[in-house]
């Protein structure tokens, strides 16, 4: 025992409270701490600043764990990539927020038996549950990250469940370890590799976060492979935010580039009564998700307001198309300017429109089908397919 294991049962407490922690996941929760897969110098994310902070275990022993015990998201490694105009540091690697693994862990419906493929291990914590429960020989984990892996494998060996980290593309799976009964991703998807309906077993389940780059936003979604096993289908869980995988990162646009091609002269002005708040101003509103399975290759923007105005953009990821539509307080209607091959607000209002029709559904209400062909997102079933499949 120590001075610190308070701070964790209060943890798993509200977790249980809230329906996170499920009986099943209890005795893991409680003899796997989060503080054993972490490096001594965290990034936790804080709720009251809205930022990323940094905390010593030797210098703030106290801090360290108690941001550690908390319900909050820790960057762990950070990257630095150099532009023309100034270096642009990126988070790599973290540890998600403990109700997200555990919620992910209930969601993913193992059994004693079960195989697992995780891809994406970062600090080793969710391979070390999955571990506890199944037995380390029936969990292979897969990292990209060759020192993320590095280190994850130390924890997990420090920690008596010396899981297989592979140092690999997750995008490929794991060939050698296949059949599985269970893949789980612990990374942003914007698509679904069907490598990974190959390697699984029939009736076996894929979860995921899976989204499109018309918003940072990720869904969970759970599929169930097939009876034949060519095919992978089911609906989505709910909302999250995750580090993107590697090959899913998106590079964002530049401003200039787009206006530069075609300029506000080019530009084509109209009107629309659609107000800021119909078309999403929480971070987890289902129409931000909803309008970019409709509008895909697109990606949203959404600036500081400013003496009561706030302009959103829209960029074109398949040409330099753009549009713009400037909300103002206390205006029934904003005006929209677009520009280049593609009428982007045209798509984007269209796409929300047809959302409000259906009756603005939530997450629970789409679904995602993957085949050696295609993903398709649909609405109620699979037969209703969401415009824009990839």
């Amino acid at each position: 025992m120590t001075r610190y294991d308070g701070g964790r049962s209060a943890l798993a407490r509200a977790l249980f409270t809230a329906k996170h922690l499920t009986s099943e996941w209890v005795p893991t929760f409680a003899v796997v701490p989060r503080s054993a897969f972490l490096p001594d110098v965290i990034w936790p994310y804080d709720m009251d600043t809205g930022a990323s902070v940094r905390v010593s275990r030797l210098d703030e022993p106290d801090v360290w764990h108690g941001y550690v015990n908390a319900d909050v998201p820790i960057v762990t490694q950070w990257d630095q990539q150099s532009d023309e105009h100034a270096p642009v540091v990126e988070p790599t690697s973290s540890s998600s927020m403990p109700s997200v693994v555990v919620s992910m862990l209930r969601d993913l419906q193992v059994t004693g038996a079960s195989r697992v493929l995780e891809i994406g291990t970062g600090t080793g914590w969710n391979a070390a549950f999955l571990a506890h429960r199944l037995g380390r020989f029936n969990v292979v984990t897969v990292e990209v990250d060759a020192s993320i892996a590095a280190r994850a494998r130390g924890f997990l060996r420090r920690f008596g469940l010396p899981v297989q980290v592979i140092t690999a593309d997750g995008l490929l799976g794991h060939a050698a370890g296949a059949p599985y009964d269970r893949i789980i991703a612990t990374c942003g998807m914007r698509s679904i590799p069907y490598t990974w309906v190959e390697q699984s077993c029939a009736g076996g389940l894929i979860l995921a976060p899976w989204g499109t780059h018309y918003s940072h936003l990720d869904a969970n979604v759970r599929l169930k492979v097939a009876d034949h096993g060519r095919s992978a289908s089911g609906r989505f869980l709910g909302p999250v935010e995750f580090m993107k995988l590697r090959a899913h990162h998106l590079t964002w646009p530049e401003h200039d580039e787009y206006v530069s091609r075609h300029g506000f002269d080019d530009a084509v002005t109209s009107s629309t009564d659609i107000t800021e708040e119909d078309l999403g101003a929480g971070r987890f509103d289902a129409s931000h998700f909803a309008v970019g399975l409709r509008v895909r290759d697109c990606v949203r923007s959404v600036a500081e307001k400013r003496e009561g105005a706030r302009p959103v953009w829209f960029y074109s990821l398949t040409d330099r198309s753009w549009a713009v539509v400037m909300f103002r307080d206390g205006e029934k209607e904003a005006t929209v300017r677009q520009a280049g091959a593609r009428r982007l607000w045209d798509e984007v209002e269209a796409a929300w429109r047809w959302w409000d029709a259906s009756g603005r559904p939530g997450y629970e209400r789409f679904g995602l089908t993957v085949t050696a062909e295609a993903q398709t997102a649909w609405l109620d079933e699979p037969a209703n397919a969401c415009r824009g499949t990839a």
